[in-house]
């Protein structure tokens, strides 16, 4: 790569300095991270397609985990056992797996942008003229692309396994558009973890402490009413719970909707409120 060298001639006092050909303030505006956005995008979908295995955990965990939570503990859990109280339970189950997925398949772009940083692709993006943030924000929309095809196949599976919503088709699309939005969100939690741990074993790690308490301490595998008074008051505030709850009451017309919506956009807009832009200035800090 060839650099080329700028001569400087000292201003004279008095005078501005002459302004440097086809340069502004340094600030790339909308149109410009636009572009930006969609050509790292494409980037990273062509990482996919040549990298298939790395769509394994959207595409198999929906099928591994619906089997397991239906086949293994459905008749434990649904009251009284036998088919018709696993149906029920498949019912309850689905839309709060809808939550888990989205939280899941956020959690692997922590230890894909860690690794990122240490094969020196970021440092192949300082080297080009492109907005820092256009990177973090390709990553958002490639892992929602990824969340999208996870709930797919989870509710193919769903459907398999008997899943009935009764014809709330619309209704279960608000369920996945609200499920979508929170696990957006969450990603950019995960990136800030991806950004400030050392090694991706680290953020893994981490992140493994940070979902397992917010799944299973939530509404997504059982009614908040059969837990504990100290771990109820807990569900209550999950984020997951309210996720859980909405997509729940939307699929199936059971319970409040309103409530538990309204909680899961104010945690989304929240939390990317917050950590967005901890993760652009660490990600600026580290290029």
């Amino acid at each position: 790569m060839s650099t080329a060298t700028v001569s400087r001639t000292p201003a004279t006092p008095g005078e501005s300095p002459p302004a440097k050909p086809g340069a502004d303030d340094g600030r790339i505006g909308l149109r410009g991270n636009l572009r930006h956005i969609g050509a790292l995008v494409r980037r990273n979908a062509l990482q996919i397609k040549q990298d298939p295995e790395s769509m394994m955990d959207a595409l198999l965990m929906p099928i591994i985990f619906t089997l397991l939570f239906v086949y293994v503990f459905g008749g434990a859990i649904g009251t009284g056992g036998g088919d018709g109280d696993r149906d029920a339970y498949t019912n309850y189950l689905m839309p709060g797996m809808m939550a888990m997925m989205g939280m899941n398949i956020a959690m692997a772009v922590g230890t894909g942008i860690n690794e990122d940083f240490r094969k020196g692709v970021m440092d192949r993006f300082r080297s080009m003229p492109i907005a820092r943030s256009s990177v973090l924000v390709a990553k958002v929309v490639v892992e929602i692309a990824r969340m999208l095809v996870a709930i797919i196949v989870l509710l193919a599976v769903g459907f398999m396994v008997g899943l009935d919503i009764e014809g709330r088709w619309l209704e279960m699309l608000a369920g996945v558009g609200l499920t979508t939005l929170f696990g957006a969100s969450l990603v950019w939690i995960f990136m800030v973890l991806g950004l400030t741990m050392r090694t991706a074993q680290a953020v893994q790690g981490v992140s493994f402490l940070v979902i397992m308490p917010l799944q299973f301490g939530s509404s997504v595998f059982v009614p908040v009413g059969t837990m504990p008074g100290w771990l109820e008051a807990f569900t209550n505030v999950n984020p997951l719970t309210h996720v859980a709850d909405a997509s729940r009451g939307l699929m199936l017309g059971e319970g409040a909707v309103a409530s538990p919506a309204m909680w899961t956009v104010i945690w989304s807009i929240g939390l990317t409120a917050v950590t967005a832009p901890v993760a652009i200035a660490q990600f600026r800090k580290k290029t």
